[in-house]
């Protein structure tokens, strides 16, 4: 059963503020402090490039709680609710939801399933002028007003498809949906260093299951690991934390192998 990453991508989260103690993080609550705010909404007065591939990432991964908006009622009218009808609802307005955590759409890893779509990938507009990518996500196929998200907000994704996208083919094996590369060792180095500040050193520090599952960072990564490295590379929405967006590639690749390594089960009493 596919699960929805709710706490971080397989790590990567230096601190919640605004969460104190383990029964809300149980009960998802994510709330932030207000100082808080501009970091995880807001936008710094002279972006860096690697902020805004970032920020548009997360927009792409889920765009009201990247920006802080309303959650869109009803299904998206541009959703082929033909083609699947086992997705309705605020879902079908996030564009992985179509396109995929690996940007490949009806070729890759939702090339069938719960979420096929039969939809392409964005892959195909990699290096394309960010103006012209902009102009395509306000054509009918995206129905989003700028009250939902606004025109420099869209410039934001227009980037992150240019120019934010990774080939997770290169080290996700797309038979297993596992991972089949990186240095567990370096990845262990920046776990350890990083992410186990929220997660702990085995990753289950967090646990965001629900109805007896347990979801942890491991399990995450074991399991939805094209998930998994967009949020690794972009950060989770709605919450205060870091990415690896502004290191080498092989960063990321590497926490995202060796957090697959960390354990799936709750710690034995």
């Amino acid at each position: 059963m596919q699960r929805t990453v709710f706490a971080v991508a397989a790590a990567l989260a230096l601190a919640l503020p605004g969460v104190s103690s383990a029964d809300e993080h149980q009960n998802r609550d994510y709330d932030h402090k207000p100082e808080a705010q501009d970091f995880i909404h807001g936008a710094p007065e002279v972006p860096s490039e690697a902020w805004t591939l970032a920020a548009g990432g997360r927009i792409y991964d889920n765009w009201w709680d990247a920006l802080d908006r309303e959650k869109p009622e009803g299904t998206n009218p541009a959703y082929p609710v033909s083609v699947n009808k086992e997705q309705s609802g605020p879902g079908t307005w996030r564009c992985k939801e179509c396109h995929g955590w690996d940007y490949l759409g009806k070729d890759g890893i939702y090339s069938k399933g719960g979420h096929f779509t039969g939809i392409k990938g964005i892959n195909g507009a990699i290096g394309k002028p960010v103006e012209a990518i902009g102009k395509t996500l306000r054509d009918a196929n995206h129905p989003y007003t700028t009250e939902m998200i606004t025109d420099e907000e869209i410039q934001r994704v227009a980037a992150f498809v240019s120019r934010g996208q990774v080939d997770m083919r290169s080290f996700i094996d797309y038979e297993t949906r596992t991972v089949n590369t990186g240095d567990k060792e370096r990845g262990r180095a920046i776990f350890q260093t990083t992410c186990a500040a929220c997660h702990g050193f085995d990753g289950r520090l967090i646990d965001w299951g629900e109805d007896g599952a347990h979801n942890y960072v491991g399990t995450e990564a074991a399991e939805l690991p094209d998930e998994v490295m967009n949020k690794i590379l972009n950060a989770h929405t709605g919450v205060q934390m870091i990415n690896l967006r502004a290191f080498p590639l092989s960063d990321a690749i590497d926490v995202l192998a060796y957090a697959a390594t960390l354990p799936l089960e709750p710690p034995t009493e």
